[in-house]
């Protein structure tokens, strides 16, 4: 006699702002994670860096009421890369961009739990600060030009 084997269900992730007004759950696990260096990223964060995980859009599902977005126009490519953002309490918990259509970009901090989240590469390495020790495992770009990840319909433009 066999054994009937049971269809996995993807896994689910769950996370939000501060004050709890926005939530979003995510389904799989990410195209790619990343630690960007940029000097927007600094400023944006507050900190030396900030940390994204790519999901399609998909897999994304956001709750609640009261997001804002805001466009900046990145210097080096000149195409926008949207903020989403808690009106209430201002956390910064998802952006997307001009370059991957599709993609959702989530801040790995507002994850309930940001531990299940494993980094793959670090970019715009050239702005990192000069404390900052970058893991010698990962993938390291000197700037954000990233290849697409392997299978992910992602323009490389």
């Amino acid at each position: 006699f066999r054994k009937k084997e049971v269809p996995t269900m993807p896994e689910i992730n769950e996370g939000g702002c501060v004050c709890k007004a926005i939530r979003y759950r995510v389904t799989g696990a990410p195209i790619r994670s990343y630690a960007c260096h940029c000097t927007f990223c600094q400023r944006l964060t507050g900190s030396a860096f900030a940390m994204m995980s790519w999901f399609a859009e998909e897999n994304v599902e956001i709750v609640g009421d009261g997001v804002m977005t805001y466009e900046h126009t990145v210097d080096e490519t000149d195409r926008w890369f949207r903020l989403h953002s808690c009106n209430r309490c201002g956390t910064t918990f998802m952006a997307t961009g001009e370059r991957q259509p599709g993609i959702c970009y989530i801040m790995v901090g507002t994850f309930d739990d940001p531990n299940w989240i494993d980094l793959d590469r670090q970019i715009w390495i050239r702005s990192a600060q000069h404390w900052v020790v970058l893991p010698e495992n990962m993938e390291r770009f000197e700037k954000g030009a990233m290849p697409p990840p392997q299978g992910a319909s992602v323009s490389s433009q």
